[in-house]
This record gives structure tokens, C-alpha cells and sequence, in this order.
């Protein structure tokens, strides 16, 4: 059973490196430049031209949001902001929900990702009690699937040309966690 409440608290998640803290309007700027970045924006399929004023309100409602976490990724030294995450799209009756994350350039090929959803799925299973989490990865990311793989996600399969980005269609692999897999001992986020 769902525990709706770990939905509502917006917690502080420390890891090793990181700290995921809730969003909220002193992320704005910087989630702004990260969302203006042209590869940020290929990678994860972003289409809209987000304005910073369109950010501003975005991350002040987060804390309002009964049913999804949304936490920004900082540096646990410097608090300089690393990116976001999102769990999301919470199917109550069946114990899932969807995941998101988007890094800001320097902060790939760190290993902070991987860190950050092994916090996150941790949150997602133990606290809130989700049976799965899923997402959706393009085909040119290559990288991003596999921090998804060593988190516990596995390919479930393949939409195709899900996705037209500069001049062609792309196809996305939807992949998902399961905390029954996490906790027989597979490759998730507890082991």
C-alpha cells in the first residue's frame, strides 16, 4: 500500500556526493540554463522553449504537490545545483509510478546520477511503498540506459519512432524497477 504522506513531506535525501532537496524557486535559475542547453535539451526530447518565468512558478509549486516529488540534485559540499528528478505519474491501486531525471552538462560521467536514482528508488520503494518505477530513455542515450541498468531498470521494450529530433525519428525504450527484483537480491539500488 501506497503511504501518500511520504508524497506530501518532500523529503532531504543525502547520499555520498549528493543531497536531493525539494525544488523550489531558488533552483529556478539554474534549472533554467540547464533546460535552455541544447544537449540537455536532445536528451531528454525537450521540444518547449521554456522561459525562466514559466521555471520560476514550475519549481515555487513543487512543494504544493500532493502527488509527486519533485527534488532538485545538488552538491552535498558546495550545494551547487546538479540537476532534477521526478517521481511522478502515481498510479495508487497499483503501486507505480513514473521516474524522470535530467543532469546539468558538467555534472554527467560522475557517477552522480546513478547516486541520485539509487536514492530516489530507495525513497520510492521503502518509504512511499511504489512496486514499480518506470521511464522512458531515447535510443541515442546510450549512457543514461545504462546508469538506469546498474540503478536495477531493465527493458521491458521498445516504442518505435516515438520521438522526431533534427530531422529524423528515434525510438524510446521504456524500462522499469521492480522492488520484488531489488529485493531477491538483482542488480537494483539496495545491492
Amino acid at each position: 500500500m501506497i503511504d501518500a504522506t511520504a508524497l506530501s513531506e518532500k523529503p532531504v535525501l543525502t547520499g555520498d556526493r549528493i543531497r536531493l532537496t525539494p525544488l523550489s524557486a531558488r533552483h529556478a535559475a539554474a534549472f533554467h540554463a540547464s533546460a535552455v542547453d541544447p544537449e540537455t535539451r536532445r536528451l531528454t526530447g525537450t521540444h518547449h522553449d521554456f522561459t525562466l518565468e514559466e521555471l520560476q512558478a514550475w519549481c515555487a509549486g513543487r512543494a504544493d504537490c500532493p502527488d509527486r516529488l519533485d527534488l532538485a540534485v545538488e552538491d552535498r559540499e558546495s550545494g551547487a545545483f546538479l540537476g532534477e528528478l521526478a517521481l511522478n505519474d502515481i498510479d495508487t491501486p497499483n503501486a507505480r509510478g513514473g521516474f524522470r531525471i535530467a543532469l546539468v552538462p558538467g555534472a554527467t560521467d560522475r557517477g552522480i546520477g546513478t547516486e541520485a536514482i539509487r536514492l530516489l528508488l530507495d525513497y520510492a520503494f521503502d518509504r512511499v511503498g511504489l512496486h514499480r518505477v518506470q521511464l522512458e530513455v531515447w535510443d541515442y542515450n546510450p549512457r543514461a540506459r545504462r546508469a538506469y541498468e546498474k540503478c536495477g531498470f531493465e527493458v521491458e521494450g521498445r516504442m518505435r519512432e516515438a520521438l522526431f529530433w533534427d530531422g529524423a525519428w528515434h525510438d524510446v525504450f521504456v524500462m522499469a524497477a521492480l522492488r520484488t527484483r531489488r529485493d531477491e537480491g538483482g542488480n537494483g539500488s539496495g545491492g
